[in-house]
């Protein structure tokens, strides 16, 4: 292959010049691209595949993110040394060791040894088996984008680098729109893994492309990285100042609030709908789309209406947040709310670290400062909050900060605007827009404040850990007829129990002795003593229809849930049979209990409204069929608010040649009792002859509505094509 000094020798300099710097433009951009697009697959490809391994809770997603940011962190830090203190063949050649052996760790795939015994530390287990399994691949990729843009910066020092900043952001959106749109339907998660390596193989031919132009392209008149003089500028230029400490500390605060902003908007979400890829990909994307709309044209950015719209936004999620605690609220609306809030306070906190960005001698440490912030974030919701909350408190206050920060950005535009216009008489509405904006602060501050109290007078105990919030509110103590207590997981009741002695023993919510779990029951016990196997404690209300002789074992994944069963609700010491109450996650428990046999076996294990999809997939059900006697029954609660759960679990008994039964109790006026949606699955047709479904027109056609997608499995799962219509 021919230099380009033995091309200049037959060619004019300049058109070799041309063409050679087109082509390493070619390779930087499509490099830092592919980086980009490779480092927000792995998110939810990984993600997706560890969460039946720790109870499919909404942490997982939160624990999975804060790994992301501080490798993040950790490789922009790598790519700021390499940048100060070696010069660039150094650099180029121990990044390509470290691509060499990224590459040979490959494929991405957690062994099944990483599956967790026991329930204690899930987010350090988490970490380690991030580390161990994508840890080095991912160092690589988050170190890409910064150290090829310092690449770019010397062989380029005429063109701003930040247009590839948000190239890169570009890539990042692409990848999270097109998992759950076009990856996650179509490709397991053992394909989706190998095509994954094979696009890292391709990244490290690309970046290996973009050393060797750097080595032996056309001469440039800058100095070498790592160099005293190096400043990456079009010749000429002024050397710029050392940013001050004000503005390095905003180059991390304001990504870390976007940050807290954006993982507590997804645990906010996902709480109550699902914890899956498409509801991850959300917030994600948006977040992605601020750095996009800021970094590729700083003028795209409006300081004063984004504050003001932000501002407003706040009040309204705000006010949304709490009185859906006293009418359900549509779900698009609602989501569609929560997520205009989420953009706006991230456009608003990039769009004002874009106004402090430094020029390109200090880019690499911009980035670095950036990447801590993210991960600060990601730090303050992951392990902060959960110890210093008990509730996803952080939500609300994230609120309040961008509030903050609006009124903050609002005023210092509006004394620009004024101090620019006070030579001119003019009609200035600066006093009217800060009474608004103080206002807005004031009346969301006064709100949380008054709520707050309002909403803790009925609280009896509230409790947060790893697997969501929990909490015990109690219910008409002024009437000892209808006085009882209830346990909430997020904001929707898990069982309820009533305190007067008489009426303890009376199965509330969706438990009734009509609802079908209730009738299973019943008519299983006609036979004598039975053995039952509940997924998911809540109360413990299913306990009261053990008899003497009955075996109930329950399983539950959150130690809290236990607590609070036992010092709340009388379900379990008032049972009448024999009570087991097994901790750690249900599926793994059963899977490993070769012995154990039952005649009913319920699965009921929801926080809120979200769905562990690993406890409905084919492999589950495999072991639940082989958990039943002959002719027993797997009662699944598919009572949903947002997903028609009844599709898919009844194409799973069709799967495994089961008969199936649905059985739905609407919502009723009597004290305690809610609407309920049972299906049970069987192989005793004499079962299915005294339980023919029940289910009304207009619930049917919503949510049995047969999908084409193949079966659930551990590999597998499209949760879109189950959400009703709302």
């Amino acid at each position: 292959m021919q230099t380009v000094a033995e091309r200049v020798r037959h060619e004019p300099v300049a058109s070799v010049v041309r063409r050679e710097s087109a082509i390493h433009l070619a390779f930087l951009a499509l490099s830092i691209f592919l980086s980009a697009f490779l480092l927000f697959e792995v998110q939810p490809l990984i993600s997706r595949w560890i969460l039946p391994w720790f109870g499919g809770s909404t942490a997982v997603w939160t624990t999975c993110m804060l790994f992301f940011q501080l490798v993040l962190f950790a490789g922009y830090a790598y790519a700021h040394l390499l940048f100060r203190w070696l010069n660039s063949r150094r650099q180029r050649l121990l990044h390509m060791v470290i691509l060499v052996t990224a590459c040979a760790v490959l494929p991405i795939i957690p062994t099944e040894s990483w599956k967790p015994h026991s329930s204690a530390q899930p987010g350090l287990t988490i970490l380690a088996l991030l580390g161990a399994t994508v840890g080095l691949p991912y160092f690589v990729l988050s170190s890409t984008g910064p150290l090829l843009q310092s690449w770019f910066a010397r062989s380029f020092p005429e063109r701003s680098p930040y247009r590839l900043y948000a190239l890169s952001n570009v890539g990042s959106l692409l990848a999270l729109l097109s998992y759950p749109v076009a990856v996650e339907p179509l490709l397991d998660l053992r394909a989706q893994a190998w095509i994954w390596s094979g696009g890292f193989v391709l990244l490290a031919l690309s970046i290996g492309v973009c050393a060797w132009k750097q080595a032996h392209g056309p001469p440039l008149e800058t100095p070498d990285v790592g160099s005293d003089s190096e400043l990456a500028v079009p010749p000429g230029s002024p050397i710029e100042p050392a940013p001050s400490l004000v503005v390095r500390s905003l180059w991390v605060c304001l990504p870390a609030l976007a940050s807290v902003m954006l993982l507590a908007s997804t645990n906010h979400i996902c709480q109550n709908v699902a914890v899956v890829p498409f509801l991850w990909v959300a917030p994600l994307s948006l977040y992605l789309v601020t750095f996009i709309v800021c970094f590729d044209n700083a003028r795209r950015y409006q300081r004063a209406p984004v504050a003001i719209v932000t501002g407003v936004l706040g009040f309204c999620s705000a006010g949304a947040y709490h009185i859906d605690f006293v009418y359900d609220l549509p779900l698009i609306p609602e989501l569609g709310l929560y997520l205009a809030t989420m953009f706006g306070a991230c456009l608003l906190c990039h769009g004002e670290l874009v106004r402090l960005r430094p020029r390109s001698q200090h880019l690499t440490e911009f980035y670095l400062a950036m990447s801590a912030g993210g991960a600060l974030g990601g730090v303050l919701v992951s392990f902060v909050a959960p110890c210093i909350f008990k509730s996803f408190f952080e939500w609300n206050l994230s609120l309040l900060s961008v509030l903050g920060v609006a009124i903050g950005v609002l005023l210092h535009e509006l004394g620009r605007r004024h101090s620019d216009r006070s030579s001119r008489p003019t009609d200035d509405r600066s006093p009217t827009l800060l009474r608004h904006g103080v206002l807005i602060v004031g009346g969301v501050s006064l709100y949380y404040a008054t709520s707050w109290q309002t909403s803790a007078a009925d609280v009896l105990e509230r409790t947060r850990n790893f697997y969501g919030v929990i909490t015990v509110h109690e219910i008409d103590p002024e009437d000892p007829q209808l006085h009882r207590y209830t346990f909430r997981s997020g904001r929707v009741d898990h069982g309820q129990q009533f305190r007067a002695p008489e009426k303890r023993e009376i199965p509330l919510t969706y438990y009734g002795r009509d609802s079908g779990v209730g009738r299973a029951l019943v008519d299983a016990g006609r036979q004598g003593p039975v053995r039952v196997g509940i997924v998911g404690l809540g109360t413990g209300t299913l306990a009261t229809f053990a008899r003497p002789g009955d075996y109930y074992r329950f399983y539950e994944i959150n130690p809290a849930a236990i607590a609070v069963a036992h010092k709340w609700f009388t379900y379990l010491d008032d049972c009448r049979g024999i009570v087991d109450v097994a901790e750690g996650d249900a599926r793994l428990l059963i899977e490993r209990e070769q012995e154990a046999r039952f005649d009913v076996l319920v699965l009921d294990a929801f926080s809120g409204d979200t769905v562990p999809v690993h406890l409905l997939t084919e492999e589950a059900f495999q072991i639940y069929e082989r958990r039943i006697r002959d002719g027993g029954v797997i009662a699944v609660n598919v009572t949903n608010h947002f997903l028609r759960l009844a599709a898919e679990v009844e194409r799973q008994a069709g799967a495994r040649g089961l008969g199936h039964t649905r059985l739905y109790r609407p919502e009723t006026e009597e004290p305690g009792q809610h609407r309920s949606d049972w299906v049970l699955m069987t192989s005793d047709r004499s079962f299915l002859n005294r339980f023919p479904s029940e289910v009304p027109t207009d619930v049917a056609t919503e949510e049995t509505q047969a999908s084409a997608a193949p079966l659930w499995t551990d590999r597998f799962s499209n949760l879109i094509g189950l959400l009703k219509n709302w």
